[in-house]
């Protein structure tokens, strides 16, 4: 625990203080997982670093879960840290360990337990919010501010910060037990995963954790996971923190064993595979590379200074190499025509391979429909086109639908006449045409009507007129579409 009451208050009246100073507002972080550009506007840059660390908990009882209350800026990866020792966990734990809990809220966030835990602002209780007003104010499904409560998620900062967020969070087991299931068939793997995710089971072992790689249309991976308490059955668990790689395991074991941090971080080391982009799976390399240096916010900071200086672009450019384009994102597709999506991408994008992730929205009591939103007449039951079944507004996926998260993260080159964003565009055309949406972390091209029909419209206009009136912050569509 990291903070009395009275200091928090304290943090909360200066930043309040701070910001009515301020004509345009961004936030000061060490750290960040966005990849798309950001002009220089000369905003200054809140500091709000005070709010890290884990604030209280709570223990479950009968009718409650557990709960921690946790400063906004906190990483997962001290969260993490923080909440293991006491036998609990987030409900979902996003990949990489810099992404701050306030980030995954209003920026969203997906892991392996989103197939049945949804993503991480649905275990939110309350959000205490800094507003464009200069006000902090504490929102929650049903208070006085439950239309901010339910517009903050996919906001990205464009309605304010989280100060502080208090969470559910889920009990752990020393390890995670893992089954990884190969299919030659994309359909077949599609199948699976709607079995999985209406029964938690496989073949009679429960399912606590789902993911899956897929390496070209004959080779897909689902990796099934469950808790476990004793290394029974195992050598002892793997260490994929060093000079083995967790993606390639897939293909060569059939079962695993992670401690339950490992499991968390298997996919930070590496950045999924992301590393081999910087040489830093070549054994000969790997073996001098800084074990501490083997983690997602370094090669971001990489990957950041050469999209800013574009060195690795010059020099290919006196190659005669063909200019790249930045092809980095997640689109959640509903379950029923992802398989439609992937053979479409395999067929005309060369980037492989590609994460799959399921989730469902976990329709729990305590998330209601925002008051504000008005109900159209319906579509046909289960359509994923309309967002009338959704509480949250500005990435309006359906509670009675499946979905699984892409993600893909490369780049391609620029031949046969073809224009910077023109891979990206398709793949939001074809997203779109599925019913699917895409996470805003990244480059967006979307037209203004576009987008505002696909994130919150109306109603994301309504809520930002009320919490920051004199924009303070970027709207939306400038953070996402014009990297203002």
């Amino acid at each position: 625990m990291v903070a009395h009451q009275g200091d928090i208050a304290l943090a909360v009246a200066r930043a309040e203080a701070d910001i009515r100073s301020m004509q345009r507002v961004r936030l000061a972080k060490k750290t960040s997982n966005l990849f798309r550009p950001r002009a220089a506007d000369g905003a200054t840059g809140l500091d709000l670093s005070a709010f890290t660390g884990v604030i209280a908990t709570t223990e479950a009882t009968a009718d409650r879960p557990a709960t921690a209350t946790v400063g906004g800026l906190t990483t997962y990866e001290q969260l993490v840290d923080e909440l293991l020792p006491l036998g609990q966990m987030p409900l979902v734990v996003p990949q990489l360990k810099t992404i701050t809990l306030g980030g995954a809220v209003t920026g969203l966030g997906i892991e392996s337990t989103s197939f049945r835990d949804g993503l991480p602002h649905e275990s939110v209780l309350a959000l205490q919010v800094l507003t464009g007003t200069g006000e902090a104010v504490t929102a929650t499904a049903d208070n006085e501010h439950a239309d901010l409560f339910h517009a903050f998620p996919n906001s990205y900062g464009s309605l304010g910060y989280a100060l502080t967020v208090t969470i559910e969070t889920a009990p752990t087991h020393p390890y995670v037990a893992l089954q990884h299931v190969r299919f030659s068939q994309i359909e077949e793997a599609m199948s699976a995963i709607g079995h999985i995710m209406a029964s938690r089971d496989w073949n009679g072992e429960a399912v606590d954790f789902l993911d899956g790689v897929v390496f070209s249309a004959t080779e897909t991976y689902l990796t099934l996971g469950r808790w476990a308490d004793t290394t029974e059955d195992f050598p002892g668990p793997s260490d994929y923190t060093g000079q083995q790689i967790y993606y390639r395991s897939l293909q060569h074991k059939r079962r695993d064993l992670l401690t339950v941090r490992d499991y968390l971080w298997r996919w930070d080391t590496d950045w999924f595979w992301c590393s081999r982009a910087f040489g830093a799976q070549r054994p000969a390399l790997r073996r001098l590379w800084p074990k501490q240096l083997l983690r997602s916010d370094f090669y971001w900071k990489i990957q950041d200074l050469e999209a800013r200086r574009g060195i690795v672009a010059g020099l290919d450019k006196l190659r005669g190499k063909p200019a790249q384009e930045r092809v980095i994102q997640d689109v959640e597709i509903p379950l029923d025509r992802t398989a439609q999506f992937l053979h479409w991408f395999l067929d005309n994008v060369p980037i492989e391979p590609i994460w799959l992730c399921p989730v469902q929205l976990r329709g729990n009591a305590t998330q209601t429909e925002p008051a504000t939103a008005t109900r159209e007449a319906q579509d046909e039951p289960g359509d994923p086109h309309t967002a009338s079944a959704t509480p949250w507004p500005l990435y309006p996926m359906r509670a009675d639908v499946p979905y699984v998260n892409v993600g893909f993260w490369s780049a391609v080159p620029i031949t046969d006449g073809r224009q910077h964003g023109d891979t990206n565009r398709a793949i939001e055309a074809q997203v779109t045409e599925l019913g699917g949406h895409k996470g805003l972390y990244s480059e967006a091209f979307y037209d203004e009507q576009t987008f505002a029909a696909l994130y919150g419209g109306d109603h994301y206009e309504q809520v930002k007129g009320r919490y920051d009136p004199s924009g303070r912050f970027p709207t939306l569509y400038d953070k996402a579409v014009r990297a203002r």
